[in-house]
């Protein structure tokens, strides 16, 4: 009933945000709760606040900084409708005057791809001939575990949203990226002599995949044109590949080298959970918020997961799920963590194998 408090959940589902986006925007000091319950932490909020928070939605998905949203929502509550309008207006100005310079690059890169795809010295792509392989199942279970944590789900993205299948020699190495965070795996092969060969799969195939290396033994991948096929045994699981090429990776995982620090997985990761996080903005209209881990390396060699007040500009931010699911993906008891400059990829790698890690894109604090 609207005379009655709501809790976080129904606040959620009435204000149209999610529960973890009510949660961010209390610490981010955006929308807090008129009352927080002293022993359970549940939030409550008034039948007034619900109007807020649809308000808050509504411009979180137009894309509006949350420093001009706290000013607007100030200015709702005090009916300063002069505020609101001209805060609403310079908003709309930036977004047309972005819109208007973001379409004057895109047609120069439009331009310049016609160009690529019809000069015969850049439209060269990797064959996708007939090969056959014999894989160990085991090592490719493991492989397919470490990566696919990272693969993409964006619709206007679908050369991300699959797992790069990489042969060459006698190596195959997995790829996943959704632009925030890649992971990288290889695993040895037999039978292949041929030219390198690229195939992106579907994410619904590698899950097939996965489900059939319950065994010991080797397993037999098969790519012929755009059709993958792995066998086990009696059983078998094909589709056709994502028919868009996939990004150069090599060309992403080249970084300077970083300060090395081996970290306890379980415990780094409780300490992650349980520590303190910052406000993560999203950068995407209507996009989700998310809470920000800043780490630090200390004198001692451990990482710190950094509270509020403890900064410095070679402090690295990153997303803490993102991070937690790199830790559970690394699956290792110890794994090493490569931290660099603030604006470098984190990388999580395996102390025992350099050719499997994840990298996580950091997240730039605000001034």
């Amino acid at each position: 009933m609207e005379n009655e408090m709501r809790g976080i959940g129904e606040m959620a589902r009435d204000g149209g945000l999610s529960v973890s986006a009510l949660r961010f925007y209390d610490r981010a000091g955006v929308l807090a709760p008129a009352w927080v319950d002293p022993v359970s932490g549940y939030r409550w909020y008034e039948p007034g606040q619900l109007d807020e928070a649809r308000l808050l939605a509504r411009l979180r998905r137009a894309g509006m900084p949350l420093a001009d949203i706290r000013l607007v929502l100030a200015g709702w509550a005090g009916r300063d409708t002069d505020l609101v309008r001209g805060l609403l207006q310079a908003h709309l100005r930036r977004l047309d005057l972005g819109l208007s310079a973001a379409r004057g690059e895109f047609s120069t890169l439009r331009a310049l791809l016609d160009h690529r795809e019809t000069d015969p010295m850049t439209s060269l792509r990797t064959a996708t001939a007939t090969v056959r392989l014999s894989v160990p199942a085991p090592e490719l279970a493991a492989a397919l575990d470490a990566v696919r944590f990272a693969a993409g789900t964006d619709a206007e993205l679908p050369m991300l949203g699959g797992i790069l299948f990489d042969v060459e020699a006698d190596e195959l190495r997995l790829v996943a990226t959704d632009r925030y965070r890649m992971a990288v795996a290889a695993v040895r092969t037999t039978g292949h002599d041929g030219p390198r060969t690229q195939v992106t799969v579907a994410l619904p195939l590698a899950d097939a995949m996965r489900a059939l290396l319950t065994g010991q033994e080797s397993v037999q991948l098969g790519v012929d044109g755009d059709r993958v096929t792995l066998e086990s045994g009696d059983r078998q699981t094909s589709g056709r590949s994502i028919g868009h090429e996939f990004p150069d990776y090599r060309r992403l995982v080249h970084l300077p080298a970083g300060r090395r620090v081996r970290v306890g997985t379980a415990a780094f990761r409780r300490a992650l959970e349980a520590g303190p996080v910052r406000a993560g903005e999203t950068r995407e209209p209507g996009g989700e918020p998310y809470d920000l881990s800043v780490l630090r390396v200390a004198a001692d060699g451990t990482v710190i997961v950094c509270a509020d007040g403890d900064d410095d500009q070679h402090h690295v931010a990153v997303n803490r799920e993102f991070l937690v699911h790199a830790l559970t993906a690394g699956a290792r008891d110890e794994l090493i963590l490569e931290l660099g400059a603030p604006t470098a990829p984190l990388a999580i790698r395996r102390p025992d194998d350099e050719r499997t890690f994840s990298l996580l894109m950091p997240v730039r604090l605000e001034d």
